[in-house]
């Protein structure tokens, strides 16, 4: 690796979690590797940890020492023609290579060592049904979507609802049903159009329903938990195990939920009594989880939602909550989740996935 990469992919002790979560997204590579205040690994954390660390009701603004992993893989500089070997057999993306003082010195990467990333195994989701909500106007994309739906806003050359059908078709699911309204008939146009090896049902909205209404639209019947998105968003996660958390889980609803952090950008005060300031926070970040629009759906929740209204998810977590069931998050980081739902969050997209707009 070229020395000037190095520091992309080393925390410090004394770093949050959130703060590891936020540099494993820069790097790309799903890794970051922690050292102590002399410089020495002693730890790694990776996109899995986080998110096991948060499932526990971990907080994320935790020291990232309580969520690494203490055993990290790694070499001695004059063992390094083992990394291929290593990297190969434990299917790791990164391997350290340290001095004498377990300074890291080199890191080697899979794709240097193996000429491609290992591939990891997927679960094969053909069975599973995807609901994909189509049928808003895009109120906020104007004048976009004066001319065009918003599913067919083009992120590069592509509309961002086949993009997200494409996520999908990766762990071989082919059936779709898509819920449909203000300008259906370009949609329908599009795909016939294209005439895609997957199946897409269309469920007509006679007037808007929400975004979930719609959902009770569907005639099948459905026997297995479901995955149901919005069409302005990519989500990129592993979706095979989002659906085993969800089964796991026992959930009835599983919501997808990003990493949102929120810079203040002034001082922030804080007072006591009559108004005696106690300190100044300059510039704080807050952090929260925000809903990203995809979820995994129990067949049985379908029937809470009440035929022919305006009824929205926020309706349907409520009312499953409500009875007592159980309502689940999957968290992913910040950059996992791209939303085009706004002309600068479109822009974002694009960058992300390295598309260059003419």
């Amino acid at each position: 690796m070229n020395k000037n990469q190095i520091p992309k992919f080393i925390g410090n002790s004394s770093m949050t979690v959130v703060d590891a979560m936020a540099k494993i997204d820069a790097n790309s590579r799903g890794i970051l590797f922690i050292e102590d205040s002399n410089g020495a690994l002693i730890g790694s954390i990776t996109d899995g940890d986080t998110r096991r660390w948060i499932l526990e009701a971990g907080d994320i603004n935790a020291c990232v020492c309580k969520a690494m992993n203490l055993s990290p893989k790694y070499l001695c500089e004059k063992e390094r023609t083992k990394a291929k070997n290593i990297i190969n057999n434990k299917h790791i993306t990164a391997l350290p290579i340290l001095d004498k003082n377990k300074h890291i010195i080199d890191i080697i990467l899979a794709d240097e060592a193996l000429n491609s990333l290992p591939e990891k195994s997927k679960m094969n989701l053909s069975e599973i049904p995807v609901v994909i909500m189509a049928g808003g106007k895009g109120t906020r994309l104007y004048p976009y979507t004066r001319i065009l739906p918003k599913p067919l806003i083009p992120i590069g050359e592509t509309p961002i609802v086949e993009r997200i059908i494409n996520c999908f078709t990766e762990h071989g699911i082919w059936k779709y049903y898509m819920t449909v309204n203000y300008k259906k008939e370009l949609i329908k146009s599009y795909f016939s159009e294209i005439n895609p090896a997957y199946e897409i049902n269309y469920v007509e909205e006679p007037a808007p329903l929400g975004t979930c209404g719609s959902i009770r639209l569907i005639k099948e019947i459905f026997e297995k938990p479901l995955f149901v998105t919005n069409c302005d968003a990519l989500i990129r996660a592993d979706y095979e195990d989002i659906y085993k958390y969800h089964m796991e889980s026992e959930n009835s609803i599983t919501i997808v939920s990003a990493l949102k952090n929120i810079s203040v950008p002034y001082g922030v005060i804080h007072s006591g009594e009559n108004g005696e300031i106690l300190y100044i926070e300059e510039k704080p970040r807050l952090s929260y989880f925000i809903n990203t629009g995809m979820y995994v759906l129990h067949p049985d929740t379908i029937n809470k939602i009440p035929p022919n209204k305006l009824f929205h998810m926020t309706d349907l977590v409520s009312a499953v909550m409500e009875d007592g069931e159980k309502v689940g998050m999957y968290p992913i980081s910040e950059d996992s989740f791209l939303d085009m739902g706004e002309m600068d969050e479109m822009k974002r997209m694009e960058e992300k996935l390295n598309i260059i707009s003419n």
